[in-house]
C-alpha cells in the first residue's frame, strides 16, 4: 500500500529535495495505491504523472523508468577492442572485391554521420562516434586511403566541436557532450595533414568520375586511372556518392574553422561553405535511391537504418566503451536514423547560416532581440555554442565592444563616457559581469534560461543597490553638482538604465514559463496579474530613460527660442512606451477575465489536494519575490485586486479596446521593423477576439448554466485568446 500527505509541498520535498515551500496546516496520510494503479494502465511511454504545480521541470532529480539514459543496464558482444579485431570486427580491407569494400566504406560514412547528429542531440562521444572501431586504432587504415583520410577528417571535426561547445561553456545542458574519456581526438596529425590527405582522395576520385563521363576517345587517354571498382555499371554512381560526402566533410570543416575566427571576421567566409554543406548533402540524399538499388539483397538489413543503402554498417560496436563512461550508468543509445542525421544537419546549417548573417550591430538591445529571435527557432547545442562565442568574446561583445561602452550605450550616454574613470568602479565592474552573463545564459536551452533569469533578478537588484548607495554616499540627497555633473549624469542614467533592464529579465523570466508550459489554466489569472505589474514598472523606467535622453539631446542641440515648445514635447509618450501599454492593457484585461470566472464559478478554482493557492503563487513567483519585483507586491495585493472582480464592473473597462486601439495607432511608428509589426498585429487580434468573447460572456454567463469558457494560444504565444461555446 502506497500512503502519501496530501499537501503537494510534501509530494515535492520528497521527489525533489526542496523544502523551500511550507505544508498545508492540515497535512494527512492518505492511500494513493489505486491513483497510482490507475496512472500504471493509463500512461503511455515517455508520459509523466504529475499534479497541477509538479513536473519535471520543478523536480529536476526525478528518475524516470525506462528512460533509456537513465535506466539503461548493459550488453557486451566484445569484451575490449582486441578481441573485436581479431574476431573480424573491423576488417581491413573491408572486402577483397572491389565493389563490396566502396559500398561498405560508404555505408560506415552514413552511419558515422548518423552517430555524429546522435553526439549533438547530447549522447557520449564514447558510444556515439566513437563506436566506430576505425576510428579506435586509426593506423589500421593506413592503407586504405579513402576510410583513413575520412576517419582523420572526423576525429578534427569533432575536436573542433568539443572545443566550440566547451569554450561556450554551455555543455552543462548536456553533461556527457564535452567527455572525451581519452579518445585518440585529432589522431595525433595536424589538422593541414588532415585536410590535405582528404583533398588528395576527393581529387582521385573527380578524376575517375571524369573519366566516366569522357567520350570513348578521351577514355583511351585515361586509360591508366584505375577504377574505383569493378562493376563499369555502377562507377559513376559510386563516384558521385562518394564525393558529395568527402566534400560535405571537407567544407563542415572548413565552417567550423572560420566560424572560430574572432571578431566575426570569418562569418562572410563561413556563409560560403554552409552553402556548399547544404548542396553537398543534398547530393547525398539523391544518392540513396541509387546505393539501395545496388545493394539490394547483398548485406545485411540494417534495423535503424542509419545509412542510405539500408545495409548494416561493418565495424561499430557501442558497447566497447561502456567501461569508460564511469562512473555515469552506460546508457542504451538509439542511433538516429541516416535521414534524420541529415535533417539535423540542415537545420544546424540553417541555424549557423542565421547566426553568420548577424550584423554584429553595437547595441545591446540589438543583440538581445536577436538572440531572443533566433531561439524561436529552437537550435540546437552546438548552434547556441557558436552564437555565444560570437557574442562574447574576451569579455567583450564580439570580441570588439567594452562591456562599459555597451552599458553605456544601451543607457543613452554619449560616447565621451566610455573613457570616464568611474567604469573603474568596483559595481560598475559587477555590473559589466552580469551583462556578460545575461547574453550567455539567452543562449542556453528555455529550461536552462528562465531557472537562471530567476536566480539572476536578485544580482541584478543587488547590484542596483550598491550603485544606489554608491551614488548616494558620492552626491547626497541634493541635486546635482556643478563641479561634477558629467559624473552624475553617468550615475544617474546607469542607475535607471540597470532597474529598467532588471525588469526586462523579470518579464523574459514569465513569458518563457508560457513556452515550458509550467502554468495550468488556473494558474493563468495570478500569471497575468503579475505580467502586469512587471510590465507597469518596464514602460515607467523605459519612459524616464527616454525623457531624460530626449532633454538631454535637446538641450545641446536646440536654440533657446524653441525650448518652450520642446519642453511641451519632452511629455509626449514614446513608441517604445506605446508598445509596452498594448501588452499592459492586454495582461490586465486577461488577468481581470479570468478573476471574474473564477469568482462567477464559470471556471472553478482547483479543487485538489496538494498546494493551497498561497503556496502556488509563492512557488510560480518565489524569485521575483526575493528579488521584490517589485516591491509591496505580495499574494495579499494580488488577492486584494482580484476578489471583487465581476462581469458587471468588467463590462465597464475598456481593457481590450484600448489595448486594439494603442496596436492600431503605434504600427506606424515601427513601419521599418517587421517584428514588432508582427506583434502588434498578434496583440490587435487577441484583444479584438477576447473584446468579443467578453461581451458574449457579460450578455448571457450569468443566465446560462451550459456556457464553457476555454483558451487556446492561437493568435499569440503567450497571450491567450478566450472561446466561448454552449456545452
Amino acid at each position: 500500500m502506497a500512503e502519501m500527505r496530501t499537501d503537494e509541498a510534501a509530494f515535492g520535498v520528497a521527489i525533489s529535495g526542496r523544502t523551500s515551500i511550507p505544508s498545508g496546516e492540515n497535512s494527512v496520510w492518505a492511500d494513493v495505491s489505486p491513483l497510482l494503479e490507475a496512472a500504471c494502465e493509463d500512461l503511455q511511454e515517455g508520459e509523466l504523472i504529475h499534479g497541477d504545480n509538479f513536473n519535471l521541470f520543478a523536480a529536476m532529480s526525478a528518475l524516470e523508468i525506462m528512460d533509456p539514459k537513465m535506466d539503461s543496464g548493459i550488453v557486451c558482444t566484445y569484451y575490449s577492442l582486441e578481441e573485436a579485431i581479431e574476431n573480424g570486427a573491423a576488417p581491413v580491407p573491408i572486402s577483397v572485391d572491389k565493389t563490396t569494400d566502396i559500398r561498405c566504406t560508404i555505408d560506415i560514412m552514413d552511419h558515422l554521420l548518423a552517430c555524429e547528429a546522435t553526439w549533438h542531440k547530447g549522447h557520449s562521444l564514447a558510444q556515439t562516434v566513437y563506436s566506430c572501431l576505425y576510428l579506435l586504432r586509426p593506423e589500421r587504415t593506413l592503407s586504405h586511403a579513402l576510410l583513413h583520410a575520412y576517419c582523420k577528417v572526423i576525429h578534427v571535426t569533432c575536436k573542433a566541436v568539443l572545443s566550440v561547445v566547451s569554450d561556450a561553456r554551455t555543455h552543462e545542458e548536456e553533461d556527457l557532450f564535452t567527455m572525451a574519456y581519452g579518445l585518440p581526438l585529432g589522431g595525433g596529425d595536424r589538422d593541414e595533414r588532415c585536410l590535405s590527405m582528404l583533398n588528395a582522395v576527393e581529387e582521385t576520385i573527380s578524376r575517375q568520375l571524369r573519366a566516366c563521363k569522357a567520350s570513348s576517345s578521351k577514355r583511351r587517354l585515361l586509360e591508366d586511372i584505375e577504377p574505383l571498382q569493378s562493376n563499369p555499371d555502377l562507377e559513376e554512381g559510386y563516384c558521385r556518392a562518394l564525393l558529395c560526402r568527402l566534400r560535405f566533410r571537407k567544407h563542415f570543416y572548413h565552417l567550423l574553422m572560420s566560424m572560430k575566427r574572432p571578431q566575426g571576421r570569418g562569418l562572410e567566409l563561413a556563409r560560403k561553405h554552409i552553402a556548399s554543406c547544404i548542396l553537398e548533402l543534398d547530393g547525398c540524399l539523391k544518392s540513396s535511391e541509387f546505393l539501395r538499388a545496388s545493394a539490394h539483397g547483398m548485406c545485411e538489413k540494417n534495423i535503424q537504418d542509419t545509412t542510405a543503402s539500408g545495409c548494416q554498417a561493418i565495424g561499430f560496436d557501442a558497447s566497447l566503451n561502456c567501461r569508460l563512461s564511469a562512473p555515469t550508468p552506460p546508457r542504451s543509445i538509439k542511433i538516429l536514423s541516416w535521414v534524420k542525421a541529415i535533417e539535423y544537419f540542415l537545420k544546424l546549417l540553417r541555424d549557423l547560416d542565421i547566426v553568420c548573417s548577424y550584423s554584429l550591430v553595437p547595441s545591446l538591445e540589438a543583440a538581445l532581440h536577436f538572440v531572443i529571435k533566433f531561439q524561436k527557432s529552437q537550435p540546437d547545442l552546438v548552434a547556441r555554442s557558436h552564437l555565444q562565442l560570437l557574442l562574447v568574446q574576451d569579455g567583450k561583445l564580439y570580441g570588439q565592444i567594452p562591456i562599459f561602452a555597451v552599458i553605456t550605450g544601451a543607457a543613452g550616454l554619449p560616447e565621451v563616457t566610455n573613457d570616464h574613470d568611474i567604469q573603474k568602479n568596483e559595481f560598475v565592474v559587477q555590473l559589466g559581469q552580469l551583462v556578460i552573463n545575461l547574453l550567455k545564459i539567452l543562449c542556453t536551452n528555455a529550461a536552462w534560461q528562465r531557472r537562471k533569469l530567476g536566480k539572476m533578478l536578485q544580482d541584478w537588484r543587488v547590484t542596483y543597490v550598491q550603485l544606489e548607495l554608491a551614488f548616494k554616499n558620492e552626491f547626497g540627497e541634493g541635486s546635482k553638482p556643478s563641479n561634477n555633473e558629467l559624473r552624475f549624469k553617468i550615475f544617474q542614467q546607469i542607475l535607471m538604465w540597470v532597474e529598467e533592464q532588471t525588469y526586462w529579465i523579470a518579464s523574459r523570466f514569465l513569458i518563457l514559463g508560457f513556452e515550458l508550459e509550467l502554468y495550468s489554466v488556473h494558474d493563468y489569472y495570478m500569471v497575468y496579474w503579475y505580467i502586469y505589474a512587471i510590465l507597469i514598472k518596464l514602460a515607467e523606467k523605459t519612459h524616464l530613460r527616454i525623457v531624460m535622453n530626449n532633454s538631454t539631446a535637446k538641450k545641446k542641440a536646440k536654440k533657446k527660442r524653441d525650448s518652450f515648445k520642446d519642453a511641451g514635447r519632452d511629455y509626449q509618450i514614446s513608441a517604445a512606451v506605446l508598445f509596452l501599454q498594448s501588452q499592459i492593457y492586454l495582461a490586465e484585461g486577461l488577468s481581470m477575465m479570468f478573476a471574474a470566472l473564477r469568482n462567477e464559478h464559470i471556471i472553478l478554482a482547483p479543487q485538489g489536494p496538494f498546494n493551497t493557492e498561497h503556496e502556488i503563487f509563492i512557488q510560480q513567483f518565489e524569485l521575483l519575490q526575493k528579488a521584490c519585483l517589485p516591491d509591496h507586491v505580495s499574494y495579499m495585493s494580488f488577492k486584494e485586486s482580484t476578489k471583487l472582480v465581476n462581469f458587471s464592473t468588467l463590462a465597464m473597462c475598456d481593457y481590450f479596446k484600448e489595448a486594439q486601439r494603442i496596436a492600431k495607432d503605434v504600427k506606424s511608428s515601427f513601419a521599418n521593423d517587421p517584428d514588432k509589426m508582427a506583434e502588434l498585429r498578434r496583440v490587435e487580434q487577441v484583444a479584438e477576439h477576447n473584446n468579443i468573447a467578453l461581451n458574449v460572456i457579460c450578455r448571457v454567463g450569468a443566465i446560462d448554466p451550459s456556457l464553457k469558457v476555454t483558451f487556446e494560444f492561437s493568435h499569440h504565444p503567450f497571450f491567450a485568446t478566450a472561446i466561448v461555446k454552449r456545452s
